[in-house]
């Protein structure tokens, strides 16, 4: 980002970051091939992490083997997804606050690979509909992470180039598509689903929570 590239927009992904959600979709998942009597790739997890709906639901019936075409899979997860919400949204330290500390400050976007359905339902829960201008979720794009398309397409709903963005992610996958849409980007990697080693080199700054994630912080990525 050149010197006068100054930040205009900060732009958050969801599972992972602001939710600990990226266990329950593993769970969610593991218990339907279970269900179905099929074992588990190995590899499947972290393949699938950053895919978009049609992409990994497509994963699921071929790769994996879960019954079901895509739509049929995409639904039964889905719904298993929306009651394990229901029940208990668990949601990262420091989630609510960071985001509306950005949005006091930036306009705030949020780039998601998890279904509209869910995307709307965790932004309410979580009392952020207002601060976040606007939201995409990868299923609304041609390619889900680790391509680009996601965060482009949040960073022209924002009007604001790519350059002077940043993104905040976790997952390999994610924060190879931030970076490939020429952000800067924040690494708050999960303890439990750890980034690759060479996706993590991609970050501009890694942080061990949202707390860290400060005015300053971003403003010297900008500087």
């Amino acid at each position: 980002m050149p010197a006068s590239a100054t930040v205009a927009a900060v732009v958050f992904d969801l599972d992972g970051v602001l939710t600990d959600t990226e266990t329950i979709w593993d769970e969610v998942r593991r218990g339907l091939a279970a269900d179905d009597g099929v074992p588990w790739p190995k590899g499947a997890t972290e393949a699938m992490m950053g895919m978009s709906t049609p992409e990994w639901s497509e994963f699921m019936a071929t790769t994996v083997g879960v019954d079901g075409d895509a739509e049929t899979v995409a639904a039964r997860t889905v719904g298993a997804m929306a009651a394990r919400y229901r029940a208990h949204l668990p949601t990262l330290p420091g989630a609510q606050a960071a985001v509306r500390r950005m949005a006091a400050r930036w306009p705030v976007g949020l780039t998601s690979s998890s279904p509209r359905r869910l995307i709307d339902t965790t932004l309410a829960t979580l009392g952020l509909t207002g601060h976040v201008r606007a939201s995409v979720s990868t299923e609304e794009v041609a390619r889900g992470k680790p391509a680009p398309d996601g965060y482009l397409r949040t960073c022209e709903l924002l009007g604001v180039a790519p350059s002077r963005a940043v993104a905040i992610e976790d997952s390999s996958n994610g924060l190879r598509s931030a970076a490939a849409a020429g952000m800067r980007v924040i690494a708050v990697p999960h303890e439990a689903l750890p980034p690759a080693a060479d996706a993590l080199a991609l970050a501009d700054v890694r942080v061990g929570s949202l707390d860290e994630v400060t005015v300053e912080l971003v403003e010297n990525l900008g500087a």
